[in-house]
This record gives C-alpha cells, sequence and structure tokens, in this order.
C-alpha cells in the first residue's frame, strides 16, 4: 500500500538522523574516595570538615517505646563561608528521610541565607514495647574545603501536656514542632500560643502524625491549619479529625513580617553584591510559649442553645401575659362605655358638627421660611361650620388658641377621600390644604383605607421579595467560604474571635451564628404583634366604632411588617456574615440595617403624613442606591479622594433637601424653578424684611441636624475611615435618632403626653441600648488590619464559657431593636381617642 511505504520511509530516515546526534552527556557521579563513619552519641557536638572526596556519616541508635514518643533534633552550623558550594545533611530514618542543605536559602520578597540550622525529625511509630531504631546523617558536600558543627538531642517536653505551658524559641531556620495526644475524655482542645512580641511573623500549623513534617516557611501551609500570629494565635482542634487522636503543633518564623502587618526590613548589600545575592537575617529569633487546655463539651452546647432559646422565648411569654392583661382591661372598659352615653363620640353614623372655624386665614402659597402673617390668600377657605376648641398649642410660637383644623366630614369635606395620594395629586388644590400654617391629620388622612393599605402592604412584600432574592447567593457564597476554610486550612481567610470560636460541624464559630437567633424570633415577635393589633383594628371598623374610624393617627400596618421582615433577615444575614466574617462579606451584616433605619424613619414620616408618604417603589429605589454606595465605597473608596468628594457633597444636598421636606411639611416642590424661588425667598424674607423664622421649634432641630450631618460628611471627607459601610450605617442612624428626637419634642410641644406603656419602653430600650453598644466597641476582632493583628484582639468567653462581647451585642441589640419597634407602635397611642382634625402635621 502507498501509505505504508511512506511510514517506513519516514522512520528509516528518523532512526538515521538519531544516530547523527552526539550521544546524551554523561553527569559526572560522585566518587566518595573516603567515606568516614562515626558511631555518633546524643548531646555531643562533632566539629568536623568535608570536602568533595570526603563523606561523614554518623550513626545513632535510640529506644522507642510504644506508649512514650520522644523528640529527636538535629542542629547543625556550617562554619565556612561557601554560599555557592553548601554543605548537604542527609538524615535517613526507619520511614523518613529528611535532607537539607547549609547555608539554607529561604526565598520571601528577598533571598534568605541561614548558616545555622535545626531541624526536628519526625518519629515513626513502633507496635513494639521496647524497640531499638537507627538512624544516620550524612554529610557532604562539592566545596574544597568546609568546617561545620553537628549535634543531636533530645526535644524536652516534645509530648505536650494538658493545661501545661512550655516556652520555647525559634528562628526561620530553626522551627519547632510538638506533639499532642489526645486524652480518653477530652474530643476537643484549644491550641493557644501566644508571645510578649509581636515580630518577627511566625506562623503556627496544627497537621497530623505524617512524616515529613512540613516545618518550613516555604512549606508549612501544604497541609493541616494553619494561621498567621504577632501576639496571640488559638486553634480549636477537634478528636475526630484526626484518626490517631493525636497531631502535631508546628511553630514556624516567617523570613518576613509583611503577612501580620509589619514592615519590610532594610538589609544593606555588601559591596560589590548583586541584588540577587541572599541576605543574612542574623539574630531573627522569637520567644513563644504554647498551652493546650480542653475545650467545651457536648453538654455545654446544649445548655448554650437551651439559654439562647430560654431568653427570647421569655418574650413571647411577656408579650402573651401583656395581651391577656389588655383584653381584660379592655373588656372592662366596654361595660363600662356602654353604661355611658359619650357626649362627644357617637357610635352611630352622626356626629355632633362644630358650627365654625375660629378665625385666622392660610398663608398664600409661598417658599419662605419667614412670615409675619400679613399675607393671606385670597382663596382661602371662609368655610362657617361652626366653633370648636383647641387644646394644644405651641410654647415660643404663636398661639394657637385661635386657629382650628378643619373637622373631617365626608359629607361637608369639599374633598374627597380619594383625592389624594402624593404630593402631585393635590398640586392642583393647594390653597386648600398645604397653604394651611398648621396642617391636622385630617387633611393628610383622606384617601380611601382600602387604597392606603394596598399601598403600604406592597412595602411587606417587596421586601420579603428582596429578602429572598438576597439572601440566597449570600448563604450560597458564605458556605462556599466556609468550605474553602475546611478544604485548605487556611485560618486568615476568617476574622473570627479565635480564643471563643466553638465548631459545629462545618461550622468554625458556632456560637456567633446561634446569638443572632434573637433577631429572627423576636422579628417573628413583632410581626404577631402587628398581625394581632391588625384583626383588632380591623374589627373595630366593622363594628364601626367611631375611636377607629374618627380618632388617631390613621392605622396602617404595612411599613410595621416590613420592618418586622428586616428584623428577621437582619438576623439571617448576620448568622452569614459571622458564618466567614471578613472584608468583602461585611456589606451582607450591614445591608438590612440601612433598610431597618429607612423604614422607621418613614414610618415615624408616615404617622403624621398617612395619604402623602412615599410609595414603596421609590423607597426601595432609595435604599437601593444607599447599599449601592455602601459597596461601591467599599470596593473603591479605601482612600480614594474622588470617590469621598462626590459622596460627601451628594450626602449634603441629600440633608438639605431633606430639612425642606421637614421644615415646609411637604409644602414645597423641587423642579426647574426652584432656584428663582430660593432667590426670591431671600429678597423677601432677609433683604426686604428682616423677621424670624415661622416654625421656631422645627428651625432649631433641623439646624441641629444639619450641623451633624455636615459634621460627618466633613469628617468622612478628612478622615477616609477604611470601613465605609459602617460609616454609612452610622450616618443613616443619627439621622434616625435626630428624626425621633424631633417627632418627640414635636409631639410634646404639641400639647401631646407619651403613655405609660411607650415611656417605659423608651427608657428600657435606651438602657439596653447603652449595654449592647458597650459591648459592641470591645473590639474582639477586626478586618481592617490583617488577620495576626486582628487575632490580639481576641479574648476568651464571659458567658458560659460559651458566648464573647459580641455575641452579648447580638442579644443585646436584638433586644433593643425589638424595643425600638414597639416604641414607634405605641408612641401615638395617647391619640387614639382623639379626632383627627385635632391632631397636627410636623
Amino acid at each position: 500500500m502507498p501509505g505504508s511505504g511512506a511510514a517506513a520511509l519516514a522512520r528509516a530516515l528518523l532512526a538515521g538522523a538519531l544516530l547523527l546526534l552526539p550521544p546524551p552527556p554523561v553527569l559526572p557521579q560522585p566518587q566518595w574516595r573516603n567515606v568516614s563513619e562515626t558511631e555518633a552519641q546524643f548531646n555531643t557536638t562533632y566539629t568536623d570538615r568535608v570536602d568533595a572526596n570526603l563523606l561523614h556519616i554518623y550513626a545513632f541508635n535510640h529506644s522507642v517505646r510504644r506508649n512514650m514518643t520522644e523528640g529527636v533534633r538535629v542542629s547543625v552550623n556550617v562554619l565556612s563561608d561557601h554560599k555557592d558550594l553548601p554543605v548537604l545533611f542527609v538524615v535517613r530514618q526507619k520511614e523518613a528521610v529528611v535532607s537539607f542543605q547549609v547555608p539554607l536559602i529561604l526565598r520571601g520578597l528577598r533571598k534568605y541565607a541561614y548558616q545555622e540550622v535545626s531541624r526536628t525529625l519526625c518519629q515513626p511509630q513502633t507496635k513494639a514495647e521496647v524497640e531499638t531504631q537507627h538512624f544516620y546523617v550524612d554529610v557532604s558536600t562539592l566545596s574544597l574545603n568546609a568546617s561545620y558543627q553537628l549535634r543531636v538531642t533530645r526535644v524536652e517536653n516534645f509530648v505536650l501536656q494538658t493545661n501545661e505551658r512550655f516556652s520555647f524559641n525559634a528562628t526561620a531556620s530553626q522551627p519547632q514542632y510538638f506533639k499532642y495526644e489526645f486524652p480518653e475524655e477530652v474530643d476537643s482542645v484549644i491550641v493557644k500560643v501566644t508571645s510578649a512580641m509581636a515580630f518577627p511573623c511566625s506562623v503556627i500549623s496544627i497537621q497530623d502524625i505524617l512524616c515529613p513534617v512540613y516545618d518550613l516557611d516555604n512549606n508549612v501551609a501544604f497541609i493541616g491549619m494553619y494561621q498567621t500570629m504577632t501576639k496571640k494565635a488559638a486553634i480549636t482542634v477537634q478528636k475526630k479529625d484526626f484518626p490517631s487522636h493525636s497531631f502535631y503543633v508546628v511553630v514556624v518564623v516567617k523570613t518576613e513580617d509583611e503577612a501580620c502587618g509589619g514592615a519590610l526590613h532594610y538589609y544593606p548589600l555588601s559591596k560589590n553584591a548583586s541584588p540577587d545575592e541572599p541576605v543574612d537575617q542574623q539574630n531573627r529569633q522569637k520567644t513563644l510559649e504554647v498551652v493546650v487546655s480542653p475545650a467545651i463539651t457536648s453538654e455545654a452546647y446544649v445548655s448554650s442553645v437551651l439559654f439562647c432559646l430560654s431568653i427570647f422565648l421569655s418574650f413571647y411569654i411577656l408579650t402573651l401575659l401583656i395581651a391577656c392583661w389588655e383584653s381584660c382591661r379592655q373588656h372592662k372598659r366596654k361595660g363600662l362605655l356602654s353604661a355611658m352615653d359619650s357626649p362627644n363620640l357617637d357610635t352611630g353614623h352622626s356626629r355632633s358638627i362644630p358650627d365654625s372655624f375660629l378665625g385666622r386665614g392660610y398663608d398664600s402659597y409661598g417658599y419662605g421660611s419667614f412670615g409675619n402673617g400679613s399675607s393671606s390668600s385670597t382663596e382661602g377657605v371662609t368655610d362657617s361650620l361652626g366653633s370648636t376648641e383647641v387644646s394644644y398649642s405651641y410654647v415660643g410660637e404663636r398661639s394657637l388658641e385661635n386657629v382650628a383644623c378643619r373637622p373631617r366630614l365626608d359629607s361637608l369635606s369639599s374633598i374627597e377621600e380619594d383625592d389624594y395620594d402624593t404630593l402631585a395629586d393635590i398640586d392642583y388644590d393647594k390653597n386648600v390644604i398645604r397653604t394651611k400654617k398648621y396642617l391636622c391629620v385630617a387633611d393628610l388622612a383622606r384617601k380611601d383605607k382600602r387604597v392606603l393599605r394596598k399601598k403600604y402592604q406592597i412595602y411587606f412584600w417587596n421586601i420579603a421579595t428582596i429578602a429572598v432574592f438576597y439572601a440566597l447567593p449570600v448563604i450560597q457564597l458564605v458556605i462556599t467560604y466556609q468550605t474553602v476554610v475546611n478544604v485548605t486550612g487556611n485560618q486568615d481567610i476568617c476574622y473570627y474571635n479565635f480564643l471563643c470560636a466553638h465548631p459545629l460541624g462545618n461550622l468554625s464559630a458556632f456560637n456567633n451564628i446561634l446569638s443572632n437567633l434573637g433577631y429572627v424570633l423576636l422579628g417573628l415577635l413583632f410581626l404577631l404583634i402587628i398581625l394581632q393589633r391588625e384583626i383588632n383594628y380591623n374589627r373595630a371598623l366593622l363594628r364601626n366604632d367611631a375611636h377607629a374610624v374618627e380618632c388617631g393617627i390613621p392605622k396602617h400596618f404595612g411599613l410595621f411588617y416590613a420592618m418586622g421582615t428586616a428584623l428577621m433577615m437582619e438576623g439571617l444575614l448576620s448568622a452569614c456574615y459571622h458564618v466567614c466574617p471578613n472584608y468583602t462579606n461585611f456589606q451582607f451584616d450591614t445591608s438590612f440595617m440601612y433598610m431597618i433605619a429607612g423604614l422607621c424613619m418613614l414610618k415615624l414620616y408616615q404617622k403624621r403624613h398617612p395619604d402623602i408618604n412615599a410609595s414603596a417603589y421609590s423607597a426601595y429605589a432609595c435604599l437601593a442606591l444607599v447599599i449601592f454606595f455602601s459597596v461601591v465605597g467599599v470596593v473603591f473608596g479605601k482612600g480614594n479622594t474622588a470617590f469621598w468628594i462626590v459622596f460627601s457633597v451628594i450626602h449634603i444636598l441629600a440633608t438639605l433637601l431633606l430639612s425642606t421636606q421637614l421644615y415646609y411639611m411637604g409644602r414645597w416642590k423641587l423642579d426647574s424653578g426652584i432656584l428663582r424661588r430660593i432667590l426670591h425667598v431671600l429678597y423677601t424674607d432677609c433683604v426686604r424684611q428682616c423677621s424670624g423664622p415661622m416654625y421656631v421649634d422645627r428651625m432649631v432641630l433641623l439646624v441641629m441636624g444639619n450641623i451633624i450631618n455636615w459634621s460627618l460628611a466633613a469628617y468622612g471627607l478628612i478622615v477616609r475611615p477604611n470601613d465605609f459601610a459602617s460609616y454609612l450605617l452610622a450616618i443613616g442612624i443619627c439621622n434616625l435618632l435626630l428624626y425621633f428626637a424631633f417627632y418627640i419634642i414635636m409631639k410634646l410641644r404639641s400639647g401631646e403626653r407619651i403613655k405609660l406603656i411607650p415611656l417605659l419602653c423608651i427608657i428600657s430600650t435606651s438602657v439596653v441600648w447603652g449595654f449592647a453598644l458597650f459591648f459592641f466597641f470591645q473590639g474582639l476582632s477586626t478586618w481592617q488590619k490583617t488577620p495576626a493583628e486582628s487575632r490580639e484582639h481576641n479574648r476568651d468567653c464571659i458567658l458560659l464559657d460559651f458566648f464573647d462581647d459580641h455575641d452579648i451585642w447580638h442579644f443585646l441589640s436584638s433586644i433593643a431593636m425589638f424595643g425600638s419597634f414597639l416604641v414607634l407602635l405605641t408612641l401615638d397611642d395617647d391619640l387614639d381617642c382623639v379626632q383627627r382634625d385635632k391632631i397636627y402635621v410636623f
């Protein structure tokens, strides 16, 4: 066949070409002319010389017992300086071979040479009661003449004892490792290594009883669990992970300190030396202390879980008792009311109608912050509907003795209930509604209740949808992080409090996850409370109860449902963050904190502006923008001046817009004519005539708020903190507290009062927040530093030997947030019997 002939020709040509090639060079094999064998002894220093023609063999023997492990350490020191022709040491054992050259070259950003090297030999196991084992140390070199010292010693305290401290020294070329054997009654231990000196940086590794032991800077991360260390390190070890029920504790000093946050040392080069020449680090030594202590037992896990459940389930019991007490109290009250004929509120469809408004006109549609009451609208309302008394007055402002708000009367109102949904809807009738100097809740509670209920229910369904789509990828990501930690053994990935990190299954710090249970349980309890309130309110509406129909702040529960859901999601995402806390995961812990702060502010605003509150879509769009800035700040904000300038400008502009909205109670609009109106206000109110602000209280509080926000913006621009997510959360919390203080002060200035239950909630919640923040600022770890530096802040458990300071923060903050929600829920209960045309908007 033609194909086979071509193949044969090709093979023939290839064979001829191979014959023409020169033979491969023969590598020179060392031919030892002299071999020196020495029966060597332990604890004896052998000073000798070796060259290219001489091989030294030192023979050692020692007795190995089955129930006792004895460490053997080989120390060498090459006295001659031949860096290009090192001395090779080979230790031949029964089941392992260890070889190293001296000078020992270790690589970091530079090369480092070490003349003194010490290595601990891996001890093979024996089945016999007593066995004599031999090992040999071979010394060779290609140098013409090299002198050295050799010494073999037994390692004191090679087997670590439980709760016994042992101090030792280590260098990069003289690592140390020790053995620990689990007692029968111990299932897990915690290995703690400490040092009085932060540097040089070191690595702590836990390895199985296998040969060889990886105890150099360039291979210590190959197997087992490891973490970098400055002053503290702690690793929890479980017996089930080691089939032999024993392990090695390996301590290695790194050649450089950058992994621990230290600086790169400067080593001057000798004259005419190349930049790649190895550097002598001289005496880079670290003194350390190791202790192995038993970890907590399984009974401690059970008792801690029961303790956590009992704390938060007690709130359910307390809530049930209060609900029963309230129910009995309401039944008694209804019995009294049925025996009395109330002169103010008729349970039928008719009500007593005031004869007229007492006389004051309404301000014209203006945007000035100052006024003297001289201007009035020609289209003002002049209805004569009878007289009514107003019991509220502003201390320090113009008296409200002669000011009355429009009664909310379906039959006599010139405006239908479903006319208004947003500010834009009532633009055409601004002279009737928005030109009043003092608005009443009745003026902003005209929309059909069914429409409003659907509007505010969207808050709940939207946040539930957001929670599902946000939480699922987060859970998947943190599981991946935990898997990487377990597979690689690199414990520098996650910033735990290693002195109080109790593993369970694949989780490295179960206690930090369990302590987030309070957010979920108390969030669920808050949802149940809201559900009960909504059921009672709907029953009152079905009975056509005049108190429910015409009195108090209009009841809309959608935002409360959203707040409870956000609290539960905060617990879930905080638990996800604590699966593997680090720089990139922290945004998961704060995302729903932004949501909670925003929803609380919206709820406060909704109380007095039920018809014109922001829609769920615009509200969540704003919160999405906040989270967007959070992500951008985490990724690009570190030291980026341009980002901080842009963010500070946006922060200040948002503060000014919000201040304007609050000062005018929504009676302004942002459009193309805003600059012209601002100039007109400045001319008429500041140049043509100068008078005090119309709303003094509101002006003072808003000025304080602007000072605080401008200060926060300046702080961010000047300091540029690394933890942008916490900085952004601090802005949200500060503004929430300012708005809450504004609401409380304006409520009291309006002649309203705070009932006993909300007052107790405010006081107790404030106290709990104080204690919670104390534990929060303990700072047990921080991902703003290196993992080794973060471990310097680690502390032991303080509660049940299971929970640390940050877990206490979780407990207290979840209780405090639940109490804060109750404050918002009950704050205006004193108005439940007050007609809405006598409740002021602020």
